[in-house]
């Protein structure tokens, strides 16, 4: 830039124009930048507006108007009015309440209508809640959802019974209403902890947010005329016992006479009106990675609530949801077993360097009992003709470390030569009705029929002639069940002695308690949950000529 340009003067400026800095102020008071200028009329062009002189707000709340109507968030309360016709109008429902409500009645529908299991049901629905960090209502709602299906399934008979009084056709109704009035009579029933107008309450808003909302009048009409009549409905005489028992104590009337002409009617009825025990798992130490007083030093730092239980090692942990989800039971510090089943894999007394057998082994608690007892020495076959089931075997072998253990898929039904005579100890813990667990799996009862028994039993005798033929010279043949009923335990155990008298009957080892070994029998041992405090549960050892 030349000495000339830098000297060039200015254009020449208009008026009032600065050269720097803030501008000058227009004569009409006009502002270009900052906060504007307040007009003459009051008007806000920015911020909170300015009252309205009439006295509407524009933004937020919408002012109160003289009729109390409101035009946003919930509606306000309306004065009652006679329903001459129509469902009834549905009462808010805590939100904990209903939700729980709600999965109980999924269980109910899966387990009544499609055969499932209601343990396996409701596990599988409740373990995104369990998963989630510990919250007192969300285990509230865990505790209420499951007394509410077990409740209803332990007193189903009697449930229906009371109802059939006060409806003209019940099986005519569509499943969901069924089972959803099923429910809701068990708490009018049997449960005492919520109202009865809230189990009328609740019960209507599920028929109205279920497949059948036209209904919900008839379930509070049902439940309505229940908690009236209730103490006036009259329960079945004693003059047919065996109708009395069935309904009373919800056992089908098949199961009752096959019960009373077992052990006659005193200890049918003792067995049937055993409460079931409060809800606890029972947990065994592995002993290979722990001695037992470890383990209870490992149990009181986990601030549970337990007791010892009868078998050597076993220990009643109550108030635990979904115990198979612990960290201790993923890393095999423990696994879950009943005493019972303890107890059988006790008595197969096998030891060092033995050759062992569990023919029907999944899920895998008495193959993992055997695996500790001979020190992850010798060998123990572990078959199960079911794919999914031996993963659960292969599962266990990983978590619990065990090294002698091979899972395999074979139908124990099914004769394999390669194993003629080679086995120290053969196991076999038949497939069975399972009646020995009818309080822990109150829907057994009613899924199992008098041709579906026969069949059971047929497989066992057929099972009891194959597996016997592994059994070497000199070794033990252990059967066992989970059922109470005669047929598939002591008269099984007689016909197979009958036809392989090259078998006969030892007595349990003392390794066993007293307490449970009580009652054995020449035909073997059975355990009662209202005797022995054990789930039900039947052994027999036997030993090859």
């Amino acid at each position: 830039m030349s000495e000339n340009d830098r000297k060039r003067p200015s254009p020449p400026r208009k008026p009032n124009q600065r050269a720097f800095g803030k501008p000058a102020p227009k004569p009409d008071g006009e502002r270009r930048y900052g906060k504007p200028a307040p007009k003459p009329d009051g008007e806000r062009r920015y911020g909170k507006p300015a009252p309205r002189p009439d006295g509407e707000q524009r933004y937020g709340k919408p002012a109160p108007k003289p009729d109390s109507e409101r035009r946003y968030g919930r509606p306000a309360p309306r004065p009652a009015e006679p329903r001459p016709f129509g469902r009834p109008a549905p009462t808010p429902a805590p939100e904990s309440t209903l939700k729980a409500r709600d999965t109980a009645l999924h269980v109910l529908n899966e387990v009544l209508e499609k055969d499932a299991y209601a343990a396996l049901v409701l596990d599988q629905t409740l373990r995104d809640m369990i998963y989630l960090p510990y919250d007192l209502k969300a285990d509230r709602d865990r505790r209420l959802t499951t007394r509410l299906i077990y409740t209803t399934l332990e007193r189903l008979l009697g449930i229906d019974y009371m109802l059939s009084k006060l409806l003209d056709a019940p099986d005519s109704l569509p499943a969901a209403i069924r089972n959803l009035l099923r429910m809701s009579a068990s708490q009018v029933l049997y449960m005492d902890r919520v109202p009865d107008h809230a189990v009328v309450n609740e019960a209507v808003n599920l028929a109205n947010a279920g497949p059948h909302p036209e209904l919900s009048g008839l379930v509070n009409g049902v439940l309505r005329n229940l908690i009236r009549q209730k103490d006036t409905l009259l329960w079945p005489d004693r003059s047919d016992l065996v109708h009395h028992l069935s309904i009373v104590h919800s056992m089908p009337a098949w199961l009752v006479d096959k019960l009373i002409a077992a052990y006659g009617a005193d200890m049918a009825e003792d067995i049937l009106k055993s409460p079931r025990p409060e809800d606890h798992v029972v947990v065994r130490h592995n002993r290979l990675r722990m001695p037992e007083e470890q383990f209870v030093q490992w149990l009181d730092r986990q601030q549970w609530r337990y007791q010892k239980g009868t078998m050597p090692g076993a220990y009643k942990v109550y108030g635990v949801a979904h115990m198979a989800a612990h960290e201790g039971f993923r890393e095999g510090l423990f696994t879950i077993q009943g005493e019972g089943s303890m107890a059988a894999a006790e008595a197969t007394q096998v030891g060092r360097g033995m050759r062992v057998l569990d023919c029907c082994a999944a899920p895998g608690g008495k193959t993992a009992y055997m695996a500790e007892s001979i020190h992850d020495t010798g060998r123990i076959f572990a078959w199960d003709k079911h794919e999914h089931r031996v993963k659960l075997l292969e599962a266990l072998v990983q978590r619990m470390r065990y090294y002698n253990v091979r899972p395999a898929l074979r139908d124990a039904m099914t004769w394999w030569e390669q194993f003629d005579s080679d086995m120290d100890v053969v196991l076999l813990d038949a497939p069975c009705s399972g009646m020995g667990l009818y309080q822990n799996k109150p829907e057994i009862r009613y899924g199992l029929t008098p041709e579906g028994l026969a069949d059971l039993c047929n497989i066992q005798a057929s099972l009891l002639d194959t597996v016997c033929r592994y059994v070497r010279p000199g070794g033990a043949l252990m059967y066992a069940t989970c059922s109470i009923l005669p047929e598939e335990n002591t008269q099984q155990v007689e016909a197979f002695l009958k036809k392989h008298p090259e078998f006969t009957i030892e007595k349990l080892p003392g390794t066993i308690p007293e307490a449970l070994r009580a009652h054995e029998t020449p035909l073997g041992l059975q355990l009662f949950p209202h005797r022995d405090g054990v789930e039900g549960f039947y052994m027999a050892r036997m030993r090859r000529q």
